[in-house]
């Protein structure tokens, strides 16, 4: 069994167990909890009503959270003329055409996300192999792939994240870090929700969200109500 440490258990004995918290609660609780020497992530984890075998049932989309993430995104925009120019105004932190496409083959991957307009998609599908496992290559279903440029990178600067089905039918986001005001935690928290709520398949029958439960990187989890 592993053997957690004393901020951990000091954060467990804080917990009622059999209590679903309000989210405002579930905040206030989490920000009582032992500090540690860095800023912990605020992770939202959602139990769904899936399949997840089902390709009908896969759930997979974004939201901006209006509080941004606290977590800085280095961005790579491919894209050819004028949209470079757009790229680089919006805060793109890498922007480039075929040279671009040529560095990432050489192994270079020091970005977050991608993005790219739809005329690179061509030849950059050809990087599927690196790009895909790592979850960095362009979707339209993201928004990351797109004629807008500069909205596309804005709204990642701003804290736009993604979430998606993984292989247990759950959702995991980063929704902010500890030291976020508890109102704007609060926000973010709904926000996603909200989002994750409307993206509900027509195939699942029912509510199609079963559970909620809020963490920082090194706390438990615990429940939070819809």
């Amino acid at each position: 069994m592993r053997k957690r440490s004393k901020k951990y258990r000091e954060s467990l004995k804080l917990i009622d167990k059999s209590k679903v918290y309000k989210v405002e609660e579930a905040v206030s609780l989490l920000k009582k909890m032992p500090g540690l020497k860095f800023d912990q992530s605020v992770d939202v984890g959602i139990e769904l009503n899936v399949d997840s075998k089902k390709s009908d049932q896969l759930i997979r989309g974004t939201v901006v959270l209006p509080n941004g993430t606290g977590k800085s995104k280095r961005i790579a925009v491919f894209c050819k003329g004028e949209s470079e120019n757009e790229a680089k105004e919006a805060g793109a932190d890498v922007v480039g055409g075929q040279e671009l496409i040529d560095k990432v083959t050489a192994g270079w991957l020091d970005f977050d996300v991608a993005v790219s307009t739809p005329e690179m998609m061509k030849d950059l599908s050809k990087l599927g192999k690196v790009l895909g496992p790592k979850g960095l290559m362009p979707s339209p279903k993201t928004g990351t792939v797109t004629t807008n440029i500069a909205q596309a990178v804005k709204e990642l600067k701003a804290g736009k994240v993604e979430f998606k089905t993984d292989k247990q039918g759950g959702i995991h986001v980063l929704v902010g870090r500890v030291s976020f005001e508890p109102n704007k935690l609060v926000e973010n928290i709904k926000t996603l929700i909200d989002a994750v709520s409307v993206s509900k398949p027509p195939s699942v029958k029912g509510n199609l969200i079963k559970s909620i439960s809020l963490s920082s990187t090194m706390s438990p989890g615990f429940r939070v109500a819809l």
